[in-house]
């Protein structure tokens, strides 16, 4: 499923040519690959390629004795592909300054100029035949502050970290010669208080289209509903470019995922001033939807089809769903009509092994497992996202808070609410839009409150379909943003919810952030040295909850629209409560790499209706702790469930509803077991006291691999002992080797204060396991046949692994 949808966001949006010369439909083309790179300098402008020493912006096109002139010589540089995060493979700084602490001891940032500036060139060619087009670049993400040339033109800079921009370079292209772009990427300044990486970290494109042409986000679809037919309205906008009113036909068409025409409108002649844009709108019936649902989430797609003299010279598809969403302030929200809980987490978008560099799949393995925990919503926390996580959300089917980076109504900042709304908004998953998070220094202010009012217009101009909210670190508190945000978004104080809701029952509340209990998977006891902390649901810090608190009091009140967990996964900077060595969060239910904490089964126990019964700690303790009492807490959603340590009983308890159960266990090694009951059936788990590890074993997420360097393939790595049984707290260190049909592009273990590498210098791979388990993902790099993995270790018996890569 996640590869099928990968592969339709290719499809989709990728190329599609009719024709030649100017009979064309848009076409977008990937430029990902052969890259170069190399670090310049922030404080000397003499190892910065001469920046801000030659006269770059005297002329226009001329930048001598720079790495901006295309005839520089870049042989030297690292050859790289894109997405591309400097920053990960820097090695961990202790330092004093607040944002490397913040950013996970990465020493980047203007006490590290060294590290913070990053140039990078790419040469591509344009076929004389194609001189009669129109020529953009599209950069989805680059952190941060780009400026960007080509052929020594300087075409732009980009401020945003995160949301993607594109720039016009037709006037400076050459169809007779390579052309060279270069960028020029200042990461000394951070936007964020948590690991943001560095670089060109989203995909690059080449966008060639003719004089006439639908710029990015210029196709809004959006359905009303009306029993079982739909009003599909779409909204196209058109450009013209050409130095003459032209005049075209367009059409619009809807179909069914699988092709099939469902509804089509008569293709109309328009006439577009020069240099000019007009919007065309349409409404198109769809008789028998079938709703974008959490549990089926269809997807239709409408096809706007542009044509001049009988030839088509623009095409776009888009991929939408319909679907009906409402906010009550009583009893919450609803979608298709349905009561439904808003069960969410907030994650920023870093992984273990890859920054923020991550392939398309992984976009869909990070979905694919917080949806298997129950969850069914994902807020963007604090930033635009990838357009490819989107995508996910839209395929598997996840609701998304889709969030802007800064409460702001200056030009800046409304040009990025813009493009990011336009971007965005014909994604199904996107149910709400956020205007801020936290901005205490504004937020119950009369300047906060008319910068509210500025975002929430400019929401409601470019999309009336959805409302809004803001994220508010305050508790009983409406002055200011509160007073005219339309959804209340409480970031913990969720003691402060009734209250609020008793003062002002006509406003719709949601948990924007809640719980952030603080562990560290497969540790029960707090260490201060390690900086680790206990595995369960006990530790929160001050300003926050333990999970159970806070989803008590949500699920028992339905004015509460649900809530979002701080966080889904585990991610790089932002140490709570310890600093140095930690240099990763311990918020997550799941860890760096996506696997479980034991809170994950807190939340699977009440977030969906499987059979859950999970026992924790693990049953594999030294013998000096014999007869030591363990505090054994099982995660169910079990009516009853009974206790047995080597087949004796230690009790029937019955569950709290939205609880757990404990016992306090003298520790015998043998099987610890629990046995529930649910609606009259039995369910069974246990945890067995282990041997030393002894053998390998490699569990890939799949087992084929296309080989377009965009898909990818997770291999978790564990080991057994001689009875075949998982050793729980393994620390070995594990070495891995491919052959060519692939790559490794990073390791992690989950290990909030592992300094080892998350990329190994001279193909030297290798891991420590932390608590059993550690992750190496792998990509193809266009190569067909098997890919051959292994991984050994000292004593251990090795694993090998064939994954099977293939052209799409």
């Amino acid at each position: 499923m996640p590869k099928k949808a990968n592969s339709l966001f290719f499809i989709i949006l990728c190329i599609l040519i009719i024709g030649t010369n100017n009979s064309l439909a848009q076409v977008k083309i990937n430029i990902d690959d052969n890259w170069k790179f190399t670090l310049g300098h922030a404080a000397d402008a003499s190892k910065d390629f001469n920046y801000s020493i030659a006269t770059i912006f005297s002329k226009t096109g001329a930048a001598p004795g720079t790495a901006i002139d295309p005839t520089f010589n870049d042989s030297n540089w690292q050859s790289i592909t894109i997405p591309h995060d400097w920053a990960v493979a820097l090695p961990f700084k202790n330092h004093p300054d607040y944002n490397v602490e913040a950013h996970g001891y990465k020493p980047i940032g203007g006490n590290y100029p060294t590290n913070s500036i990053g140039w990078y060139r790419k040469k591509f060619n344009v076929a004389p035949a194609d001189s009669g087009n129109r020529f953009q670049l599209q950069f989805d993400g680059i952190f941060r502050n780009a400026s960007i040339w080509v052929n020594g033109f300087f075409i732009g800079t980009n401020a945003s970290g995160y949301i993607g921009k594109t720039y016009d370079v037709t006037d400076v292209v050459n169809y007779q010669t390579e052309n060279t772009i270069t960028i020029r990427v200042d990461a000394t300044q951070y936007e964020g208080w948590f690991y943001e990486g560095a670089g060109i970290y989203r995909h690059v494109w080449l966008l060639k289209t003719n004089n006439i042409f639908i710029p990015q986000g210029g196709v809004f679809v959006h359905a009303n509903v009306q029993g079982k037919n739909a009003t599909v309205t779409t909204q196209t906008t058109i450009e013209n470019k050409n130095n003459l009113p032209t005049t075209c036909n367009i059409q619009t068409t809807v179909t069914t995922r699988d092709g099939k025409l469902v509804a089509q409108t008569k293709a109309t002649a328009i006439t577009i001033l020069n240099n000019s844009n007009i919007t065309v709108n349409n409404n198109l019936v769809v008789n028998n939807v079938q709703l974008w649902q959490i549990e089926n989430p269809y997807l239709y797609r409408v096809v706007t089809t542009i044509k001049q003299n009988n030839k088509i010279i623009a095409l776009q598809k888009e991929r939408f769903g319909i679907r009906t969403i409402k906010f009550d302030a009583e009893n919450g929200f609803f979608l298709n009509n349905k009561p439904l809980k808003i069960l969410g987490t907030n994650n920023h978008q870093d992984h273990a092994g890859l920054g923020s560099a991550l392939p398309n799949y992984l976009q869909y393995y990070r979905i694919q497992q917080l949806k298997n925990m129950g969850s069914n919503a994902y807020r963007t926390s604090h930033h635009a996202p990838t357009p490819e996580l989107l995508d996910a959300c839209d395929s598997l089917g996840m609701l998304v808070m889709d969030e802007q980076r800064l409460l702001n109504s200056s030009d800046e900042y409304i040009d990025q609410f813009t493009r990011l709304i336009k971007r965005d908004r014909n994604h199904a998953s996107i149910f709400m839009w956020s205007i801020g998070n936290e901005e205490g220094w504004v937020h119950t202010q009369s300047n906060g409150k008319r910068i509210a009012q500025t975002l929430i217009a400019l929401q409601q101009k470019l999309d009336p379909t959805r409302t809004c909210t803001y994220a508010a670190d305050v508790a009983n508190v409406f002055n200011g943003v509160n007073e005219v945000i339309p959804i209340r978004g409480f970031n913990y104080r969720q003691f402060a919810v009734a209250d609020y809701h008793k003062s002002h029952p006509t406003q719709p509340i949601i948990g924007t952030e809640m719980g952030s209990t603080v562990t560290t998977r497969g540790v029960y006891k707090t260490d201060s040295i390690n900086a680790y902390l206990p595995d369960q649901d006990i530790t929160a810090p001050w300003w926050a909850s333990t999970a159970e608190t806070w989803w008590k009091l949500c699920a028992e009140n339905k004015y509460w629209q649900g809530g979002f967990i701080w966080t889904g996964f585990d991610y790089r900077g932002e140490p709570t409560p310890f600093k140095w060595p930690n240099i990763s969060s311990h918020f997550g239910v799941m860890d760096a790499c996506g696997y479980p904490k034991n809170i994950y089964y807190y939340y699977q126990s009440w977030w969906t209706n499987k059979d859950v019964l999970h026992i924790s700690p693990h049953w594999t303790w030294k013998p000096k702790q014999q007869d030591s009492l363990i505090e054994v807490w099982v995660n169910s959603n079990a009516q009853q469930v009974e206790l047995f340590l080597n087949q004796k009983s230690l009790g029937q308890k019955n569950m709290p509803p939205n609880g757990h159960l404990q016992w306090a266990v003298p520790y015998q090694p043998g099987t610890l077991e629990a046995v529930g009951i649910k609606n009259g059936k039995k369910i069974i788990a246990k945890v067995v006291t282990t041997t030393e590890p002894f053998e390998i074993i490699i569990t890939p997420s799949k087992t084929f691999l296309t080989a377009d360097n965009e898909d990818a393939v997770v291999l978790n790595i564990t080991v057994l002992d001689s009875l075949k049984r998982k050793v729980p707290n393994a620390n070995n260190l594990i070495n891995f080797t491919i052959n060519n049909n692939a790559t490794i592009i990073g390791v992690g273990n989950g290990d909030p204060s592992c300094h080892q590498p998350d990329k190994c210098e001279n193909n030297n791979w290798q891991r420590s396991l932390f608590n059993g388990k550690c992750q190496v993902i792998i990509q193809g790099n266009y190569n067909v046949g098997n890919i051959v993995f292994k991984a050994f270790a000292i004593g251990l018996t090795p694993a090998t692994v064939t994954i099977k890569a293939i052209k799409e």
